[in-house]
């Protein structure tokens, strides 16, 4: 339990153990204890690269004094540290963290860093698919053979007037949103709750400043629902690019299988579902990987058609079903995939992904930012003034949705 008095401007009483793969940043620790001078604080260097830290390489009196935590994956248990109220994570998921002692059997406050992979993994997104409708794999490999090729010139379609779908509308998708809406797409948005309001629709997480969607006004229709039919009239609005950036839970795994591909490839939904809208509803959109019209030639067992979808996954690779998946690319049930997570993780040699059609692979590296360190300390920061004023933490874990 997070226990305060109203104010603690110093933060007397409290001890805060950093557990970071980087050293701290110049003036970091100075400006802790300028803003909270009877805060303790203890900076422990480990590298993601090496195994993960045992809290036996913590000292037990340290841990018996801890009250706020920052970390990647190092938990202790209840008993090692009976001070802990605050556990800040450096991951914008929790679902590493849900079985752990320390999340489940206690009232400790878990926060994530949500809002830190907004940038990089927005232009993650958007930059794969762009090379994918831009056909760069391919005059990429022309290039190594120093081959002058304009064959597929005629069939690069852009991105004005197209229609992106976010399948999770935090921080990840948000800034997708204000990138893809820059370019002149439309963006649909699906959240599992219902934001009717615009009050609703608010962001009320960590983003940097001056990105995002902070006021949730860029989506032109906003779907949301935790039934098929719900899920289905998203999916079926006539999306040209869907990105995935859902949380794993229980609910969320496999969200996308069979019937969701076959969804997908039937375009438009005729029954509207749960959609709402301040705006006009309206989609266009396909890729030309061979043509406009969706159709491709069939060269070294490539699909004769694609569907119009193209498919990106930047959540977490059970999430989809990855069976279902490689028949839609085999199938040309959907345009083609971009994907940074798998299932299986890493994804072993010689898996039938490496070699499915139009497909891009990249390994869990979207997130991936020399500014990370800094997004994930600021996060800190804002939750150590709202502890400090008595006021609710940002990016709090909601126990009962599991992010």
């Amino acid at each position: 339990m997070l226990v305060r008095a109203d104010t603690n401007k110093t933060l007397k009483g409290h001890k805060l153990l950093i557990i970071a793969p980087w050293q701290a940043p110049v003036g970091f620790l100075e400006k802790l204890a300028a803003a909270f001078p009877d805060l303790q604080v203890v900076y422990h260097v480990h590298s993601l690269a090496t195994t993960p830290l045992s809290t036996d390489a913590i000292p037990d009196q340290t841990w018996r004094d801890v009250t706020i935590l920052l970390t990647f994956n190092t938990l202790p248990t209840p008993e090692q540290a009976p001070k802990l109220q605050y556990v800040q994570l450096m991951s914008a998921g929790a679902n590493h963290v849900l079985d752990k002692p320390v999340f489940k059997d206690t009232e400790v406050v878990f926060c994530t860093a949500n809002g830190v992979h907004g940038p990089q993994i927005s232009e993650w997104i958007i930059s794969t698919y762009l090379a994918f409708e831009h056909h760069l794999p391919s005059y990429l490999e022309h290039q190594k053979e120093g081959r002058w090729n304009r064959d597929a010139m005629s069939a690069i379609e852009d991105a004005a007037d197209k229609t992106i779908g976010i399948l999770g509308y935090g921080s990840i998708g948000r800034q997708t949103a204000r990138v893809a809406s820059a370019m002149g797409m439309k963006v649909h948005a699906y959240t599992l709750h219902p934001r009717p309001t615009p009050e609703s629709r608010r962001d009320r997480g960590w983003t940097p400043p001056g990105l995002g969607d902070p006021d949730g006004s860029i989506p032109s229709r906003w779907f949301s629902g935790g039934t098929a039919a719900e899920l289905h009239a998203f999916l079926g609005s006539g999306l040209d690019l869907l990105v995935i950036a859902t949380p794993l839970t229980g609910r969320t795994r496999h969200l996308l299988s069979t019937d969701e591909f076959d969804v997908l490839a039937g375009g438009e939904s005729s029954d509207g579902g749960s959609s709402s809208s301040g705006k006009t509803e309206s989609e266009e959109g396909g890729r030309g990987g061979g043509g406009g019209d969706g159709q491709t030639r069939k060269e070294g067992g490539r699909p004769a058609r694609r569907g119009r979808t193209f498919v990106s996954n930047i959540a977490r690779g059970p999430v989809v079903d990855t069976d279902a998946l490689l028949r839609a690319l085999e199938t040309g049930q959907i345009r083609g995939a971009a994907l940074d997570v798998t299932d299986p993780e890493p994804l072993p040699d010689g898996h039938p992904l490496w070699a499915a059609p139009n497909v891009i692979v990249t390994p869990h590296v979207s997130g991936a930012s020399t500014r990370y360190s800094e997004r994930v300390l600021a996060i800190l920061e804002v939750n150590l003034h709202r502890l400090a004023e008595g006021g609710e933490l940002v990016n709090r874990v909601d126990r009962r949705e599991g992010y």
